[in-house]
């Protein structure tokens, strides 16, 4: 029953803020009693769920942001797949200060932008969303994460996405990295199926409730809940370092 509730919570931010839901899922799974290296393999497994669903929804209410979140997967999902070569060599601690000050840019991005862009955004060149999604990917597959807290507020502050589509390809982003995770896990024995399976199955109701409240709340509003999210973030990062 538990397992329930947690993945009904977790799949709710997800759907709402477009992340993959990790840094919701573990700490809460680890109160309960599970150890890290089981917290992340559930939370990964969830992630899958997560994303995969909440993408789907948001496709069905903006399909022309499909392409892009192909393309900014593809980048992430190869640099992801370096990030068994760079962890061995640096310490995990400058990456976990390297998110940090990511974050903190991020707030600063989002807080400047605009509530609604008066630039309309164009087609982007295929090149720099790529190259995005790879640098991206090899930091957030580095230290465990989703990956759309460092990619939303690109989009938003220089790219000029509306925050909200912004999140939706955060979370397209998502897939591309839990996936890959979820098979280096599940390969190496490490996978919690049982568990995992019934965190992401009860997420997927809530990341139902999360998209359809997500696009009937005001743009200011989810700005404001948007920065407190990541004002959380911040603050668990910091009692971590």
């Amino acid at each position: 029953m538990e397992l329930i509730f947690l993945g009904i919570i977790t799949g709710f931010v997800s759907g709402f803020f477009g992340v993959g839901g990790g840094m919701i899922l573990v700490p809460m799974l680890l109160l309960y009693g599970f150890d890290m290296k089981s917290a992340v393999a559930i939370s990964i497994m969830q992630m899958v769920f997560s994303s995969t669903y909440g993408t789907l929804l948001n496709y069905k209410k903006n399909k022309t942001l499909l392409k892009d979140g192909i393309i900014i997967g593809i980048g992430g999902f190869l640099g992801g797949s370096l990030s068994g070569f760079i962890v061995p060599n640096i310490d995990g601690q400058y990456l976990k200060y390297l998110f940090l000050f990511i974050i903190i840019l991020g707030i600063i991005t989002i807080y400047i932008s605009p509530v609604e862009h008066s630039k309309v955004v164009k087609k982007h060149n295929k090149f720099p969303l790529l190259v995005l999604g790879f640098f991206i990917g090899i930091i957030a597959m580095s230290i465990g994460v989703g990956g759309s807290v460092m990619l939303t507020p690109i989009l938003v502050g220089f790219m000029y996405y509306k925050l909200k589509d912004a999140a939706s390809l955060g979370l397209f982003f998502v897939i591309f990295s839990s996936i890959a995770g979820f098979v280096s896990l599940s390969s190496n024995g490490h996978m919690l199926f049982n568990e995992g399976f019934i965190v992401g199955l009860a997420s997927l109701f809530g990341v139902f409730i999360g998209i359809q409240i997500k696009q009937k709340i005001q743009i200011k509003s989810y700005k404001n809940l948007t920065l407190g999210l990541y004002l959380v973030i911040i603050v668990s990062l910091l009692f971590k370092l």
